[in-house]
């Protein structure tokens, strides 16, 4: 199981026959020139970036490096979308990665049908986070897409984000689908909702996890907890997938670990035709960086199972 962002950038680096492209749009940022350098350097990904295209080259001329990637230029952060959104759904590009660009804006263009990016289904976004002790990766979803997803919603969700863990090779994720407590009240949505989705998976009609709910973080994160509270757990301290009950509870959780307990962290948005980043423009490079590297861990996969079909 990788347990870091480095093992994950080894895997990559030790599986690749073929560099992998990254297209940025609207890539006029010092942390995106940095992370795409990064990606350069440590034989990870090549890349094409899209806007303004002096400010962009002087970036990278300022960052030194190897080489400067292809630049397309774009007149103004839309058409820098487009631009970018299109040549990855022509598949000229593996990743697409949202620059300095309005994400209203960015959307439209991965939408976009005309683009080839849009696969029908629901978008989603799944984090990962990287404790300070380096043992386990924590996958939550979804803190950055969904407003206040409904029962129908969460499973399409869930099932993305175990999709997702599978090719990264987790093969059973543990879910902890959240709420307040473990008693279901119909007062409270989302134990409904995660009690419900307990039982599809019971039911078969969820696959390829364990999903447990109503779960409290507590419990979902300690042995300690569960057992002190009398709840016999099968994910409980081993759980992989956190499924929030809605954005807000998302954002929050995310936000802290960061803040207070020093995790790095990834995000990817899924459901696709490839794996998209939205990283928030606050990001340094290394977040910029490690949220590529967990796109291209997820595209590589893909590569691989079309070679083996062939």
């Amino acid at each position: 199981m990788i347990e870091n962002f480095e093992q994950m950038k080894a895997l990559l680096q030790s599986a690749q026959q073929h560099r992998p492209v990254v297209c940025v749009a609207a890539a006029a940022d010092r942390a995106i020139i940095e992370a795409v350098k990064a990606l350069q350097e440590q034989d990870l990904a090549e890349a094409i970036l899209t806007g303004d295209e002096s400010r962009i080259l002087r970036l990278c001329q300022e960052a030194g490096g190897r080489k400067i990637p292809p630049i397309i230029a774009a007149e103004g952060e839309e058409d820098a979308a487009q631009k970018a959104a299109a040549l990855t759904g022509a598949g000229g590009a593996q990743v697409l990665m949202k620059g300095q660009v309005n994400s209203s804006v960015f959307l439209r263009a991965v939408l976009r049908e005309e683009n080839g990016l849009r696969s029908g289904g629901l978008l989603c976004h799944l984090a990962v986070f990287q404790l300070p002790d380096g043992k386990r990766l924590q996958f939550h979803t979804d803190g950055g897409m969904n407003l206040f997803p409904d029962l129908e919603k969460k499973r399409q969700i869930l099932e993305l984000s175990v999709a997702a863990l599978h090719r990264l090779g987790i093969e059973c994720p543990n879910v902890a689908a959240l709420s307040a407590n473990e008693i279901v009240n119909p007062k409270v949505p989302s134990s409904v909702d995660a009690a419900q989705l307990q039982a599809l998976c019971q039911e078969g009609a969820i696959s390829g996890c364990v999903v447990e709910g109503p779960v409290a973080m507590d419990v979902a994160l300690s042995c300690e907890a569960a057992a002190h509270k009398g709840i016999q757990s099968r994910i409980s301290g081993r759980t992989d997938l956190f499924l929030m009950p809605n954005i807000e509870a998302g954002n929050l959780v995310g936000k802290a670990l960061m803040y207070c307990a020093g995790a790095k962290m990834a995000g990817v948005v899924l459901g696709a035709a490839c794996p998209v980043v939205m990283t928030s423009r606050a990001d340094g490079a290394e977040a910029k960086l490690n949220s590529l590297v967990l796109a291209l861990a997820l595209c590589a996969d893909r590569r691989q199972e079309e070679v083996h079909r062939l």
